[in-house]
């Protein structure tokens, strides 16, 4: 990296909500030549940090979103078929997947739901990770920009539709472990992110997403997305309705309850075991927080 980390992660501290010893994890993990595996629920502002961190560097951020469906030949790309029946297999008619797009133009290769990711596909890494190159039949060898990096995201606590990941994978990984953050970081974000004024709607919000997490029903709460996606419903609501949002507790308990199912029910994941509803689940959650909204 040729911009001085230190500058970096100023720049990024000034745009993120708390989040200090990640950013310096990532910062310090990334400036050391490392590829990066972070673990984290969903929501936590993994793609967030990163897509401030390849900015700053001035570096594009290229996402894939890991699943069962995710070939090798997706991974690496193709040759145009058009112009193979044409001419006949050239270099010059290679369309670049998203591995060897990253790796010639020196950015972040940002595997999300990588234990989703076939194993396969995952060994295909396994040269760009440790040569920083890769040979593709009929290409030749692409050889990757020092600023170069692949970042893989997953959520440890989702076992439906994973697979086991292999050693010599994690071998080659550093791992930052990525948890909610604190009430009073949450809050900000909500503010920051909605733009809302009203404290009360912004704080109930908070604390009813937060709830979910601990809700005794819940296998997985929401994440503070939940939280932006109420006080942005809730607004709505509100205007629709001609109800005041403003500093006082009345016009927020008039629309709490709606927004938050609304907003949340698709958040929130119950055990199997369960036999209730998400929305059930929140009415219970608001009615504890909140009665009056009920």
């Amino acid at each position: 990296m040729t911009v001085a980390v230190q500058s970096i992660y100023a720049a990024v501290r000034a745009e993120v909500v708390g989040r200090e010893r990640e950013i310096t994890g990532i910062l310090a993990a990334i400036s050391a030549g490392r590829d990066l595996l972070l673990e984290g629920p969903p929501g936590i502002g993994k793609s967030t940090i990163l897509r401030a961190v390849t900015r700053h560097y001035g570096i594009p951020l290229v996402l894939v979103e890991g699943n069962a469906d995710l070939t090798p030949a997706k991974l690496i790309g193709y040759h145009n078929p058009a112009q193979v029946v044409r001419h006949g297999y050239r270099p010059e008619d290679f369309v670049p997947g998203p591995l060897p797009d990253a790796m010639q133009r020196g950015g972040f290769l940002y595997i999300e739901e990588f234990n989703r990711v076939p194993e396969d596909t995952l060994n295909t890494l396994l040269t760009a990770m440790a040569e920083r190159e890769i040979t593709i039949p009929r290409v030749g060898t692409l050889r990757a920009l020092p600023t170069f990096r692949i970042v893989a995201a997953m959520n440890p606590f989702d076992n439906v539709g994973t697979a086991r990941i292999s050693v010599s994978i994690y071998d080659r990984l550093c791992r930052l472990a990525m948890g909610y953050q604190s009430e009073d970081e949450e809050r900000r974000i909500v503010a920051l992110r909605t733009g809302s004024a009203s404290r009360p709607l912004i704080e109930h919000a908070v604390a009813i997403t937060r709830a979910t997490r601990a809700h005794p029903e819940a296998r997985l709460g929401a994440s503070v997305r939940g939280a932006i996606d109420l006080v942005l419903v809730a607004h709505q609501l509100a205007a629709i309705r001609g109800i005041a949002l403003d500093t006082s507790d009345d016009g927020v308990n008039a629309v709490l309850l709606e927004a938050a199912q609304l907003a949340l029910s698709s958040k929130i994941s119950l055990h199997e075991t369960t036999e209730r509803q998400p929305e059930e689940v929140i009415q219970e959650i608001v009615a504890r927080l909140a009665p009056a909204a009920v």
